[in-house]
This record gives structure tokens, sequence and C-alpha cells, in this order.
């Protein structure tokens, strides 16, 4: 029989003890010879176990992040629970588990965005592209180095895997020793996978049949709209729900004894696109619910802490077994599996979840020696001064008052814009629309470096000029305005509990520059923006304006009423960021006064809430 070079060791004590069983059972019982006449000269074979019992171990939403380090302040992270991130933690828990459990007895899978979210990411996708740069053969990406090192055995794609374009997902696939799975992400023309929907990984059992592991990888439909300009009429994105209900039979038709899904899509069955798209965002939990033959569930995309969640499969009664292990490396997601062999397969007799705490455990040494050169270069080059600015700019404010930091966004939104429009649409009114991607971000006073635009700005996001009326301005702001919860007259507003109605986050609240309104939240959703204006005269229905907007919201990114259909008047490729670094770079200096206005406020009943 041969031997699993990864369980040497154990073969080899099993072998010794055995050996000597043999020796003593000759001793008692007359001599080896005796026991072979007995046996007609065969040796009886070792027993195969009845049970056997493995694990799958899961990340998602790694976005880059490799150390406990964050590139924006420049500082190791301070949390006030004491968590902690970075793959190099989740190593350690990784070797951890695989010691104590038998190397060949764990799995370790991911559920999607991994190559963006960090200036590390940035910096091999931009700077030093892993797609090569002027004719020249690019580096290998930092996060293919670790989960190489780490023996990954399936990943998910994300949706921020496209964010770079295709070729840069190609290339990371090749420098992958693993797949990266997608069983809804279809060549546009045929339909068919545009890259690998499952694996089947065999988890070895001494002396009996192997377990059959079916990993099926399903990404988000949200691709298609978040980032169209990379993948429109080159791929297609289909319902989560719908591939599973093709490929799990063909799974269990492989003889696959446990199927298993990694999916990069949320749990709660919730949608940020509207009607943009005829499938749901959020669909692991009716994956679970509407495809028969799942065991359990990787999820991915919301970055949330689900150590273990349960839901019915509505066909055959079984329970499917989710978790999410949070983003960033905080968590790690560990599934355990205990099985039977009845009647010729292997059945689960019991299956449980939870997450682990990165932060019980010390970076693995290893990976640190293979990342800690390219960590070293992101730090110095991240810190490199590209002006100086002549007062502080901070977010901190920026959800519930119009501030300086998401001004300089504004304006470098609408210089860019300006710069591309034609004569005619150059005459038109020229304003612009940004989110508080953060509340901590800080344009400091005095020298001003590429990692305090990239704290302000973290998105790879790149720039639209689009035409929308004055009627349909408006629906956009009151669309904005229901991320503010409903506070009477006469109620103190606190703005602790002021924001997120609805579950509308910060990144997805829009504020406008170039035209002046109040947002009353005293009045109905709906009803809450007065006073819009331009350039001191009220905005008509029929007026029309350029809308400078970054991609993610142009095409639809968290359902904005009437953008997505609009006109297109702009559009480039570089990056807004890249926008705001080429702005203080040629400025030389950053003056707050030279764009900041405060043209919108918040008010309750018509009276300023922040005078």
């Amino acid at each position: 029989m041969p031997v699993n070079p990864m369980n040497r060791r154990e073969f080899v004590q099993k072998s010794a003890v055995t050996g000597a069983a043999v020796a003593v059972a000759g001793t008692v019982g007359g001599g080896t010879a005796e026991a072979a006449e007995r046996g007609h000269g065969h040796a009886k074979p070792p027993k195969a176990p009845k049970t056997w019992s493995f694990s799958i171990l899961g990340t998602t939403d790694l976005h880059s992040h490799v150390f406990n380090w964050d590139y924006y302040t420049n500082a190791a992270p301070v949390d006030a629970k004491g968590n902690t991130y970075g793959i190099a933690r989740i190593a350690t828990l990784v070797k951890n588990i695989r010691k104590e459990r038998g190397a060949d007895r764990v799995l370790l899978v991911d559920a999607g965005d991994i190559i963006q979210g960090t200036s590390l990411a940035s910096y091999f996708a931009s700077v030093d592209p892993i797609t090569g740069k002027n004719g020249k053969r690019g580096p290998k990406h930092p996060m293919a180095i670790a989960m190489n090192e780490m023996r990954y055995d399936a990943a998910a794609l994300g949706n921020h895997e496209f964010n770079y374009g295709i070729e840069t997902v190609r290339t990371f696939e090749k420098q992958c020793d693993f797949p990266l799975l997608g069983a809804n992400a279809l060549d546009a023309k045929t339909l068919k996978p545009a890259f690998r929907p499952y694996t089947v990984k065999h988890i070895k059992v001494p002396h009996g049949p192997d377990i059959k592991v079916g990993i099926l990888g399903l990404t988000n439909p949200g691709i298609a709209l978040w980032d169209k300009d990379n993948v429109s009429g080159k791929m297609a994105f289909t319902g989560l729900v719908e591939q599973a209900k093709k490929y799990v039979p063909r799974l269990r038709a492989l003889g696959c004894d446990v199927v298993f899904l990694t999916d990069h899509s949320g749990l709660d069955g919730s949608t940020s696109w509207g009607d943009e798209l005829p499938y749901v965002e959020n669909a692991s939990n009716l994956v679970a619910e509407q495809v028969p033959g799942i065991d359990a569930i990787l999820v991915g995309h919301t970055h949330v802490d689900v150590p273990t969640y349960t839901v019915k499969n509505a066909e055959t009664g079984e329970d499917v077994l989710l978790s999410e292990p949070y983003c960033y490396g905080y968590r790690l997601s560990r599934f355990d599996f205990e099985l039977e062999h009845v009647r010729g397969s292997w059945k689960i007799t019991k299956k449980t979840a939870t997450t682990l705490n990165s932060n019980t455990v010390a970076e693995d040494p290893r990976i640190t020696e293979l990342l800690t050169a390219d960590h070293a270069l992101v730090v110095k080059y991240v810190n490199t001064a590209i002006g100086t600015c002549t007062e502080t700019m901070s977010t901190a404010d920026a959800c519930w008052k119009d501030v300086p930091a998401i001004d300089f966004i504004q304006q470098v939104q609408m210089e860019g814009v300006k710069a591309g429009l034609s004569a005619a649409d150059a005459a038109l009114p020229l304003i612009s629309v940004a989110a508080p991607f953060s509340r901590t971000a800080v344009i400091p006073a005095g020298d001003v470096t590429i990692r305090d635009v990239a704290g302000l700005y973290v998105y790879e996001n790149t720039l639209y000029g689009k035409k929308l009326t004055g009627a349909q301005l408006k629906d956009y702001l009151e669309y904005a305005a229901k991320y503010y919860h409903q506070v009477p007259v006469g109620t103190a507003v606190d703005t602790a509990t002021l924001t997120n109605a609805n579950s509308f986050w910060d990144y997805m609240y829009d504020t406008a520059a170039g035209v002046d309104y109040e947002i009353d939240i005293a009045a109905a959703e709906g009803s809450r923006i007065k006073n819009l204006s331009y350039n001191g005269t009220a905005v008509a229905d029929d007026q029309v304006f350029v809308v400078a907007v970054n991609n993610y919201r142009a095409n639809g990114g968290s359902g904005y009423p009437h953008i997505a259909e609009a006109e297109i008047v702009y559009s480039t490729p570089n990056q807004v960021r890249d926008l705001m670094v080429a702005y203080a770079t040629a400025k030389g200096t950053i003056d707050p006064k030279t764009f900041a206005a405060a043209n919108w406020k918040l008010t309750q009943g018509g009276t300023p809430v922040f005078p």
C-alpha cells in the first residue's frame, strides 16, 4: 500500500506496533507459520475504520491584509476588543489545527475578495502590477505567495477580484497553486464557465475508501454592475441558486460524499442594487434552502462574524451548516465533520462550525519571512510626500456635516470630468456626488503623503460624467437621505444613532457638491430634500446637470435611481484616488479655502441641526 507522504510518521508508528503485535502472537500461538497455515497462507488484512472525521477551514474577504498593519495610519490597528488581523496570523491557526488533526484531515478554502483592499493590493495592481509593465514580467502577488505556502485547496472569486480588470484576475489565477472557483462566472459569448466551477478533494482513510469532498465556488452577480467597465461583453454573472442547482447534483453524481460550497455572497437574502439585476446579492441562505444536496457553506462578502448558522433545506429537510469568518483575517471558520461508512459509502453523522479569533496566536514566521520585503516596499511607497495642506481636513463629522475633506474629493472629480467634456456639455451646470468612505480619515496640515489620500479614498473607483435632470437629481438625493433615521422636531439629535437607517452604510451615502440643499431629518423618507438650488436659483425639474460620479455608483451600485441609465458624457480608466494624488502633486499645496463650501446641511423642520 502506498504511504501518504504527509502522514509517513504515523504510518511508521503503526507499522511498528503491528509488527510487535505479530511477534507476540507468533510466540503465544505456536509461530507465524502455524498462523499462516490457519489463514490459508495469507495474513489477515487490516480492518478499515467504520468512522472517520476531518475539518474544512475557511477564510474570506482577506482584502490583501497580510500583516496586522494599517497602511493608512502607518501603524498597527488599535481595536477596543483586542482584535487583530492578517493572513500571517491565520497561517498560525491553520498550522495548529493541522498539527492537532493531521494535515491529511484538513482542507483550507477561501470565499473571495483576495487581491483588493489595502495599499499593498493597490501597489501590486497599479504601481508594480503583477501583469507586468513596460514589457517586463510582473512580480508574484503577495497573497499568492502566502496562500500557496499555506496550501489552500480552493478559493471562490470575489467581486473585488475584478476591480483591476480580467487580465489581473487571470494573472493571479496563474500564480496560485489552487483553483479560483466561480460556477456562475460565465463567458459572455458561450455562457460556459469562464473559471473552474468546482474541485474534488480526497480525504485519505487508512485501509478504507477515500472520502470525496466536492467544493463548489460561487461569486457575486453584482460584478456585472460594479465592474461593468471591466467585464461587459466579456463575462456574465448568473444567480447563485441557479448555478448551484446545476452543479450540486453533478458533484453528487461524481460520488462526492460531502458537498461544500464557498460563496462570495452573504446569508440574509438582501440586495443592494434594487431592480438593476434579476439575481439576489446575498443569497447563501437561499442556496442552502432551495438546493438539495449541500452539506455546508463558507459564506463571504458581508464582513460579519457568524460562527455557526443553520438553514433547513426545503426539499429534503436536511440541515445545511453555514459560517462566515468576518473579514481581513480577523477570524478563521472551522467546520468539523464526523462520518460513518454505511453500505459502501460515507455518511455525515455530525457536523459543527465555529470561528476562531486570530488574536490568540502570533504571526507565522514563515509568512513573515516571505512577505516582509514586499510589505516594507509598500510602507516606503505610501509614505512618500506628494504635497502639503494648509490645514487639517478630517472626516470625523462627514456623515452629518459638509466637511472640506469630502469637498476635496468632489473638487477633484469635478475638475477631472470638466477637462474631458465637449463644448456643449461643458456649458451645462457641473456638480459632483461622493460618499464618506471612512470616519477616521485625516489629511493633515503640512506634508501630505500617498497614504493620507488612500485613507480618505479607499476604493479603486474610476470616474464618470453622467447627465441627470433636476427632477432626477432630487430623487437621487432623496434616496441618499434615507441614510438618516427620522428625528421629530423637539427631539434631541444623537449622532451615535442618527445614521445607517435601512442598512444604508456610510459608503452608500452620497452628498452633492455644486448645488445647495437641506435634508430635513424630521420629515418622512421621500420628502426630506428642501430648498434645492443652483447658483441661488431653485433647481427646475427639466434642468440638465452633468454629474461627476464614481463608476460603482454610475453602474448601479447601492441602487440609486436614474444614474445607471443616465447618458454618459465622460469616463476614464483612471482611479479617483490617483486623480487626487495627481491634483496634490500638481498643485503642490492643497488649500481648502479654494474649494470647501458648506452647501448642504441637516435641519429639523427648517431649523439647522448643527448651526
